[in-house]
C-alpha cells in the first residue's frame, strides 16, 4: 500500500499557536512534535514519523538521536554535520507499509537545502517495536 503527499512546508511556516512549526513540515510546534521523540518520549509511531523526526534531528544537529534510531547492523560510529549546510525543507513523495502492522517500509523523499537538494527511498525496520532506519538509495529523477 501506498500513500502520496505533495505538501512541501517550510521551517518558518507557524504552529496554530504561533510558534514556529517543526522542521519536518508538519504544523505541530518542535516540542510537540519531533521534539518529543528527539527527548525519548516514546518511539515514532511509523517509518514515516521516523524519518520525519530523523530529518529534524539533521537539522538541529541531534547526533544521539540520530545513532539511537539507526539500525544497529548499518550504524556508523558517528554523523559528520557539515558546519556549512542549512536544511530548509522536507517533501515526502512517498510511503510504503511501515505501521504498526508491518515490519519493514520505506519513505521516498526530497530534503532540500541551500544550494541544493536530497532525494532518496529510505528503508526502515521495527527492532524491538521501534523503528530503525535501516540504509537508502538515490532514486533517479
Amino acid at each position: 500500500m501506498s500513500r502520496r503527499s505533495s505538501h512541501l512546508r517550510r521551517r518558518t511556516a507557524a504552529s496554530p499557536a504561533g510558534r514556529p512549526s517543526c522542521p519536518c513540515g508538519l504544523a505541530e510546534a518542535y516540542e510537540e512534535c519531533c521534539g518529543r521523540f528527539h527527548r525519548g518520549a516514546g518511539a515514532a509511531p511509523t517509518a514515516e514519523r521516523l524519518m520525519r523526526s530523523r530529518y529534524s534531528a539533521f537539522v538541529r544537529r541531534d547526533e544521539a538521536y540520530l545513532l539511537r534510531t539507526w539500525h544497529p547492523r548499518t550504524r556508523p560510529p558517528g554523523v559528520d554535520f557539515d558546519p556549512g549546510m542549512r536544511w530548509t525543507g522536507l517533501e515526502i513523495l512517498d510511503t510504503s507499509d511501515g505501521t504498526a502492522f508491518h515490519t519493514t517500509g520505506t519513505v521516498t523523499f526530497r530534503a532540500s537545502y541551500r544550494g541544493g537538494v536530497l532525494h532518496e527511498r529510505s528503508r526502515f525496520e521495527r527492532v524491538d517495536e521501534a523503528w530503525v532506519y535501516v540504509d537508502g538509495d538515490f532514486p533517479e529523477g
